[in-house]
């Protein structure tokens, strides 16, 4: 047992050493300002490359994740609903239905799901 775990560590620690030298000498260290200007076709770039992102997108994505994974939460209770009892099963949908509509109903009452203001 202990032999095993002797051999292991060492392993595991030739291998990180192997690793990391591998990385030092394969590094590239010879980067100057148009290497990491962006690339336009072979042209000057027209605008900038960090160009203010609209905080809409990323709002609307944050809550298609969310709705996304409230539906894969909803599918298996059809699963659950053959082998339980209709009476909780419903009382437990009903409930999780119930939060679910809350928290569609903040983000409508918030101004969240209006696109043009």
């Amino acid at each position: 047992m202990m032999m095993t775990m002797t051999s292991t560590m060492l392993t595991l620690t030739i291998s990180v050493i192997i690793m990391m030298m591998a990385s030092i000498i394969a590094k590239k260290t010879n980067e100057d300002r148009e290497k990491a200007s962006p690339f336009e076709c072979g042209f000057d770039p027209s605008s900038s490359a960090r160009m203010p992102f609209s905080l809409r997108f990323f709002l609307i994505a944050v809550i298609f994740l969310i709705f996304d994974v409230e539906i894969a939460l909803i599918l298996p209770m059809t699963i659950i609903m053959t082998s339980s009892e209709m009476k909780m099963w419903t009382i437990i949908s009903i409930m999780f239905l119930f939060i679910l509509l809350m928290g569609l109903y903040h983000e409508w009452n918030q101004g969240s799901l209006e696109w043009a203001s």
